[in-house]
């Protein structure tokens, strides 16, 4: 007899009603319950399936989940991550730019550990993180990831105040840093830089360069690095989720992907 793993989501954007809809109820891992804002619990009942519960606080989530999924950004996981990993569950993420807060990630990883948890980092957008690891513990000399997208994909970011995006005739560097600091100005934009640097160098080695391309239609990830066993280089062409193009759909497969057997995630404990 199949075990079915109980799972809850932070958060009920484009991303968490993606996964919902894809998990069939035959799946091995099922998502029971949703977190939501304080009353907001009974607008989220009537747009949810019928099996899945919206709650408005973690200690109403059900003794079968195992596992606690953020998809509502960087605040969502210093607002929740602690406490879920506290109250015994696994905590998987998908907002990795939050990370670059040290002490953020520090209580993170102490609490998964006095808890006998998992603290995981969802793979998004992020090709070949096994190579990377590899690549790391072979000797990882470099490591740089430059994203590019469409430019209303950089609309209400610092990216705007800057350039006047819709005038764009060719491919524009909006910004150039360290994946810290990328995180820090671009949260919504930067997650694949920070994965990629919880895998590789670290925050402040991994380089980061950030492009608008007026003649883009997908969102593009190119890491590039050199280690002790050679040169590698990913490029990797990710449709935008269909309600909200900062945000590759393959971030809510990557979660489908590691729920029904796959790795696609990086455990930082």
């Amino acid at each position: 007899m199949m075990t079915i793993r109980h799972v809850a989501l932070i958060g009920l954007g484009g991303i968490a009603r993606t996964v919902i809809d894809t998990l069939q109820s035959g799946a091995a891992a099922r998502i029971t319950q949703v977190v939501v804002r304080p009353g907001r619990t009974a607008e989220a009942a009537r747009t949810l399936p019928s099996g899945v519960q919206p709650i408005d606080k973690l200690e109403d989530l059900a003794p079968e989940v195992s596992l606690v999924i953020e998809t509502a950004g960087h605040q969502a996981v210093s607002e929740y991550g602690a406490n879920v990993l506290a109250l015994g569950r696994d905590f998987g993420l998908i907002s990795s730019g939050a990370l670059a807060d040290r002490k953020l990630l520090a209580t993170l990883r102490e609490t998964a550990e006095r808890h006998g948890r998992r603290l995981l980092v969802f793979n998004g957008a992020v090709a070949a993180l096994d190579a990377i690891c590899s690549a790391r513990a072979a000797g990882l000399k470099s490591l740089c990831y430059t994203g590019i997208k469409p430019p209303e994909a950089w609309a209400g970011t610092p990216a705007a105040e800057q350039f006047d995006l819709a005038a764009l005739r060719s491919r524009t560097v909006i910004f150039e840093g360290s994946a810290r600091q990328v995180a820090a100005a671009y949260p919504k934009n930067a997650n694949v830089a920070a994965t990629l640097a919880l895998a590789g160098l670290g925050m402040d080695d991994t380089r980061v360069r950030l492009v608008a391309d007026p003649h883009s239609t997908v969102n593009r990830h190119l890491v590039e690095g050199e280690s002790m066993l050679g040169r590698f280089s990913f490029d990797t062409e990710a449709r935008p989720l269909a309600s909200n193009p900062k945000t590759s759909a393959s971030t809510a497969y990557s979660i489908v992907s590691h729920l029904l057997g796959g790795p696609n995630a990086l455990r930082l404990n």
